[in-house]
């Protein structure tokens, strides 16, 4: 008898291949939904393996009905959607695919970053909207990028990408982390300095670190108070470590100049959310990873896990 495995989501024909060749698979083929509470609670009952994404809520009290469930293959680096204990308790295994999707997520970063600091977005609405008349001096100015100083607060793999484009710009890199990077502070000519000192000297302050309840709120009305007034915040991370009120307040006052988020507590985050409002922040939809080739690679590697769990091998990126 084949596994049994649900998707939560519509995928590319040869990942579902893929995973139907082996196994008995159910989809939930609403592409732009998540699927229901009510039809997880449901089909999580039967099934050995889940495919899931960071959308997908997997708490204790769902897991409590999975009667065979062996794994859950997160496509995603983060899994803060799954309760790990829960899973642990009952011997269920957890993958993410971290890795796979490094350098795009930096590319991203850095391109929030260049588009905050030079009033892309907001340029572009200037021109559509016909109030473009003229040239003058002061019209539409931004920041430099340059030569400017980066504080980047986790240092990860990603957050060591970023830093390899950083370099590329002539930046000053400082760096906050749990703990330090030898190695790669003399790759990029980084230093490591404490959060505040990071906070004071950047011009630029970007969250690579991962969400937790240590992280949760890091960035609140102390910290940006440290910041420069002529400073930008780039969060491409996850919701949740930037207190969003804390943001909206600092900003409005004028206490930072901009904010380039890709990430919210609340996604997708709603139409009437104050950050929204203001002109000097630009706002993305998620799509840190988002480029066709990595996405491709992420639900491959999702699916490699959950093929070797279900075969009873070690999966290349076990969480639990």
């Amino acid at each position: 008898m084949k596994p049994r495995v649900l998707i939560t989501r519509s995928m590319p024909i040869e990942i579902i291949e893929r995973i139907s060749e082996v196994c008995e698979i159910k989809i939930w083929n609403e592409t732009d939904i998540p699927i229901p509470r009510v039809v997880l609670e449901k089909e999580i009952e039967e099934v050995d393996g889940l495919f899931c994404l960071l959308t997908d809520a997997i708490d204790q009290a769902l897991l409590e009905r999975a009667k065979h469930l062996k794994v859950i293959s997160n496509m995603a680096v983060g899994y803060n959607n799954i309760d790990i204990q829960a899973a642990k308790v009952k011997g269920i295994t957890v993958t993410n695919t971290p890795g796979v999707l490094t350098e795009t997520t930096a590319d991203l970063t850095f391109a929030l970053l260049m588009a905050t600091a030079r009033r892309v977005v907001e340029s572009s609405n200037y021109l559509r909207s016909g109030d473009w008349k003229t040239w003058s001096p002061m019209q539409l100015t931004g920041q430099d990028i340059y030569g400017a100083t980066i504080g980047i607060i986790g240092m990860g793999r990603i957050g060591a990408s970023l830093a390899k484009r950083a370099r590329g710009f002539d930046m000053n890199i400082l760096y906050y982390n749990r703990s330090r990077k030898p190695g790669l502070e003399e790759t990029y000519q980084m230093k490591y300095v404490e959060l505040d000192q990071l906070l004071k000297e950047s011009d630029y302050v970007c969250i690579m670190t991962p969400y937790s309840p240590e992280t949760k709120n890091m960035i609140s009305a102390k910290e940006l108070a440290w910041m420069k007034n002529t400073a930008i915040l780039i969060n491409t991370a996850r919701g949740g470590i930037v207190n969003e009120v804390d943001l909206y307040d600092a900003l409005l006052a004028g206490k930072i100049w901009g904010a380039g988020l890709d990430v919210f507590e609340q996604e997708p985050v709603p139409l009437d959310h104050p950050l929204l409002t203001l002109p000097n922040v630009v706002t993305l939809p998620h799509i840190g990873s988002a480029s066709i080739q990595t996405r491709l690679r992420m639900a491959n590697l999702a699916v490699e896990n959950l093929l070797l769990a279900l075969n009873k091998q070690t999966p290349k990126h076990v969480v639990v």
